[in-house]
């Protein structure tokens, strides 16, 4: 297979920065995802660690440079990974992290969708927009509709009582 059959039959590439405030990062994310990359929900495709110190230095640190203590499992796909971001995205994506915090920054494939990915591309169309919910707005979306609705139901009873005088 050439490259080009190879990058048709990929899934959407996503990508996430996670903040550990504190540098409280321990490793527990590694079992959910080695669990999604057992079901070939995802392919990982770059990890790493990024260490912003209180005065705003930053460290990156490829899996290999840590401590099995603060990684658990990830270390399982180091020999997988293709290194995707350059020093210019690590810095980019620093920007985000508040100082005094560590976070995690995962590349990955969603292989669960390529097949219809690639069966997109093969009939013509192409991507011309995608995005995300945050897991807070949805949140505060059902938080927002479930005081309407109190706020309608209590509506309702005051125009029902003020009907009976």
């Amino acid at each position: 297979m050439d490259e080009v059959d190879a990058v048709d039959e990929l899934g959407p590439v996503d990508w996430i920065v996670v903040e550990f405030p504190g540098s409280r990062f321990n490793g527990q994310i590694a079992p959910a995802l080695l669990d999604l990359v057992q079901r070939d929900l995802v392919r990982v495709l770059d990890l790493l660690v990024l260490k912003k110190d209180a005065d705003g230095s930053l460290e990156a640190f490829e899996l290999s440079d840590l401590d099995e203590g603060e990684i658990g499992e990830l270390r399982t796909y180091e020999s997988e990974l293709a290194m995707l971001l350059s020093e210019e995205d690590v810095t980019s994506l620093a920007a985000a992290i508040e100082p005094g915090s560590s976070a995690a920054v995962l590349v990955w494939e969603n292989t669960w969708a390529a097949p219809f990915a690639s069966a997109v591309r093969r009939s013509g169309g192409q991507l011309v927009a995608s995005g995300r919910i945050p897991i807070q707005a949805l949140l505060a979306a059902i938080e927002a509709d479930e005081k309407e609705e109190t706020a309608d139901e209590g509506t309702e009873q005051l125009a029902a009582t003020e009907g009976e005088i």
